[in-house]
């Protein structure tokens, strides 16, 4: 057999596996929790004057989501319908399906962490890299090294929160909360998109920054042993431009880890920024699994965590599968390789 297929192949049972393992943990776990999930369900009743028996509620509601049977029956079912596509109803938010509630998040969260970060990305990739090539060459080198380790250093939810101060509250800058204002009616107009922009403002800010200063920080330490390397030394020797150096032969070596580094990040971009969502009420993917963990909403937390589980194990196969032919490198197991 061709070894790039077996080497394939092995990497997609292990996602195969991955994907088994998290979600029989996941399918476990939330039941294991004491709580009645059907408090959700009376609370919604309550608000809209229900005046159902609560303990005829209970059984009809449990019935009708399987949850009068054994634990291990609930778990084939769930597997089975999971065959077949199926989510399941929200009980939190009966009778909405899970995969309309998430289909619904998911536009908000990829909209504001891929933009977040692939600019954070290649801002502090290119800048890692000047600073990284120029040394003390670089005044401002002294400010940004520091400036970028703090940035690093600081949860994003800690600088969410002094955004959310400075900017929302002690200068009213930007909007407290929401993707879009109260009343606004979503279409393709210019005023919603300003609206939804200036919402997004803020929870951008507080991801892009702390990401910005790890792209920085990893590209320049990239340069910086890069600089030693004897096709550099060589390529300084021939007189070649420093510029065309930089660009041409350093920064591209670096690019292949940084590369892999933005793959992973893009592939947990569906389970969204969860503490930023929170707090920005920001109606991403993360809060509805946030909401859906306090209600103990099964079925949502379950398809929640299957999209994210999903996202990032198929974001680490693809690079798998792509490195052996990315980087002439890598070799195989039975090709004369590690």
């Amino acid at each position: 057999m061709n070894p790039y297929i077996r080497y394939v192949g092995e990497r997609l049972i292990l996602l195969l596996a991955t994907i088994f393992i998290s979600m029989t943990v996941v399918f476990f776990v939330p039941r294991m929790v004491p709580g009645e999930p059907m408090n959700a369900i009376f609370a919604n009743m309550a608000a809209v004057g229900g005046s159902m028996n609560a303990q005829e509620m209970i059984v009809e509601y449990r019935v009708r989501f399987g949850l009068d049977r054994p634990v291990w029956v609930q778990y084939v079912s769930f597997w089975r319908e999971l065959a077949q596509g199926n989510l399941g109803i929200s009980i939190s938010n009966f009778p909405s399906e899970v995969s309309g509630m998430l289909l619904s998040a998911l536009p908000w969260t990829i909209g504001l962490l891929t933009v977040t970060t692939v600019v954070s990305w290649v801002a502090g990739s290119v800048i890692g890299a000047v600073i990284g090539w120029r040394g003390r060459k670089a005044g401002w080198a002294r400010l940004m090294v520091p400036v970028a380790l703090v940035l690093y250093t600081t949860p994003y939810y800690i600088l969410a929160l002094i955004l959310v101060f400075v900017f929302a509250f002690h200068w009213p800058i930007f909007p407290l909360s929401g993707a879009y204002s109260v009343g606004m009616r979503p279409g393709l107009n210019t005023a919603f998109i300003v609206d939804v922009l200036r919402h997004a403002v803020l929870p951008a800010l507080s991801i892009l920054l702390v990401s910005l200063g790890w792209w920085f920080l990893s590209m320049r330490s990239l340069i910086i042993s890069l600089k030693g390397e004897d096709y550099i030394l060589n390529a300084e020797a021939m007189g070649i431009k420093e510029r065309r150096i930089l660009w041409g032969y350093a920064f591209r070596n670096a690019l292949l880890p940084q590369t892999t580094g933005l793959a992973i990040s893009l592939g947990h971009i569906v389970g969204g920024a969860l503490i930023t969502e929170v707090i920005f009420a920001y109606p991403g993917i993360g809060y509805r699994i946030y909401n859906a963990i306090k209600s103990l909403d099964y079925p949502l937390i379950q398809g929640g965590v299957l999209l994210i589980i999903i996202s990032v194990a198929l974001a680490n196969f693809l690079i798998d599968a792509a490195y052996p032919l990315i980087d002439p490198r890598i070799r195989f197991e039975g090709s004369g390789g590690s």
